[in-house]
């Protein structure tokens, strides 16, 4: 599950630092009719704000107000839900570096001395993780020991275990 919102990859123009932080602020402006807003991310080296459209040239009427209200009061699950969305981050050409944003919650450690495991692990948000290091910080492995497991036939999940997930999957584990 995340514990905050991640570091947004892009090139900051003062000081070519390429890692900003986003705090959950927005800034809405209105011109006549139509509606503009954009997401607020500073700069971890020298502090500059960048905008990232969220909204742009919007006629007012079209713009739910619920989100209009969310934009208002920066709500931070909605800055988190906008980084999240492939759209945003491709008109804004940015990437998200989830490290050091998330914990992995294990239910506690009772299931650690079962000869077989079956583990289902459910994201509370879509953050692309290698399964093979939630196996390891879960179990207290290292992370070639799960490749190991996984080589032996010992780990065992109907998804593939190398590259990145970001959606449910379960495992089985044979000690």
């Amino acid at each position: 599950m995340p514990t905050c919102l991640p570091t947004v990859l892009r090139r900051c123009h003062a000081c070519a630092s390429e890692r900003f932080r986003a705090n959950g602020k927005f800034r809405v402006n209105a011109n006549h009719k139509l509606l503009d807003a954009w997401l607020l991310v500073l700069c971890t080296a020298c502090g500059d704000t960048a905008k990232l459209a969220v909204l742009e040239r919007m006629n007012v009427r079209s713009v739910r107000p619920g989100l209009l209200d969310r934009m208002h009061d920066n709500d931070p699950g909605l800055a988190a839900e906008l980084l999240q969305d492939p759209v945003v981050r491709r008109r804004n050409r940015i990437a998200l570096d989830w490290d050091d944003a998330w914990r992995l919650d294990t239910g506690g450690s009772d299931h650690l001395d079962r000869e077989v495991i079956d583990v289902s692990v459910r994201f509370a948000a879509r953050i692309p993780v290698r399964p093979g290091r939630l196996i390891a910080e879960g179990f207290g492995l290292s992370r070639a020991e799960v490749g190991r497991l996984i080589a032996e036939g010992k780990l065992v999940s109907a998804v593939r275990l190398s590259g990145r997930l970001s959606g449910d999957f379960t495992f089985t584990l044979k000690r």
